[in-house]
């Protein structure tokens, strides 16, 4: 006997990747569960498979930076004080360095992160909190069918009381731009182009390297090519160092809200009136993931 769910959650995190660096993903969840019926002639009740199955998949992966632990480039220590760990990920030139609280990261036994790599890890933490009954799990991760243009970028919300606020987690997420009430294909590929794969930060949070808990893998690799971040949020203190050319800095906190008002700012700027106007109307439509996102105006 079998039992679906659908639709079952939205997991939005960041992995490294040798080529693109710190890739922001947004995967839907659908899930297949396989056994025999319990005494309430199910598999497994529609409500403990929506919250429970969710809550273990959610507390696994999501807003989470997933480590292809055997990488070569990949290096993972625990810190001294028990709580952080350092991953340094050695791209030769194009290195990236976090010192993070360890629930930050889902350590993943696998040389790339990947749907595969990830379903074999999400259908383990799965298995072990099932019972006896379900024999099988078949999980299958897809992403949103966008049909126009996109972006995948990472972020960190030092101010939020949730798991936002770690440094390195992100999004796969549409973008629409209008001006005058007329769509702009070109403005929104350009958009896809400039944050394909981005780091966006905050200006307060950039730090200088004596400022950081520096592992020593990242004391030799840090360069003038580097920028770096910090900041004390309630989970702990997150640090993270990227090459400067995968960031973009924006002066104001990087949630949606603020991305969607930025980007139609800088659309706005970069206008010219002989084209538009002397003052075209800009209407942003910023996703965040998956069916949420804010609308901004300039």
């Amino acid at each position: 006997m079998q039992l679906f769910v659908n639709d079952l959650t939205v997991i939005d995190f960041s992995y490294l990747c040798p080529e693109r660096g710190i890739v922001g993903e947004s995967w839907i969840v659908d899930i297949m569960l396989d056994g025999s019926l319990n005494d309430q002639s199910m598999v497994l009740d529609f409500g403990r498979v929506k919250k429970q199955v969710k809550a273990i998949i959610d507390q696994s992966v999501d807003h989470k930076l997933l480590i292809p632990t055997e990488h070569p480039f990949t290096r993972v220590s625990a810190h001294p004080n028990e709580t952080h760990h350092w991953v340094d990920f050695m791209r030769p030139g194009r290195s990236i360095h976090l010192y993070c609280p360890s629930d930050a990261y889902a350590f993943i036994d696998a040389s790339q992160i990947d749907m595969d790599a990830t379903i074999s890890y999400l259908q383990a933490a799965i298995k072990r909190e099932l019972p006896a009954n379900v024999q099988g799990i078949t999980l299958t991760l897809r992403s949103e069918a966008i049909p126009g243009f996109y972006y995948h970028y990472t972020h960190g919300l030092k101010k939020h009381d949730g798991n936002c606020q770690r440094i390195a987690h992100g999004h796969r997420s549409a973008i629409q731009v209008y001006i005058d009430g007329m769509r702009s294909p070109a403005l929104e590929q350009r958009w896809s182009r400039r944050w394909e794969d981005i780091y966006v930060g905050t200006r307060e949070d950039l730090a200088s390297p004596d400022e950081l808990t520096l592992s020593p893998e990242a004391t030799k690799a840090l360069g003038a090519h580097h920028v770096c971040y910090s900041y004390v949020a309630e989970q702990g203190v997150f640090e993270l160092i990227l090459p400067a050319d995968e960031n973009e800095v924006m002066e104001v906190d990087s949630t949606v809200e603020c991305i969607a008002e930025y980007i139609a700012q800088e659309i706005k700027t970069s206008l010219n009136d002989s084209d538009y106007g002397p003052s075209p109307q800009i209407r942003v439509i910023a996703y965040e993931g998956v069916g949420k996102g804010a609308i901004g105006y300039a």
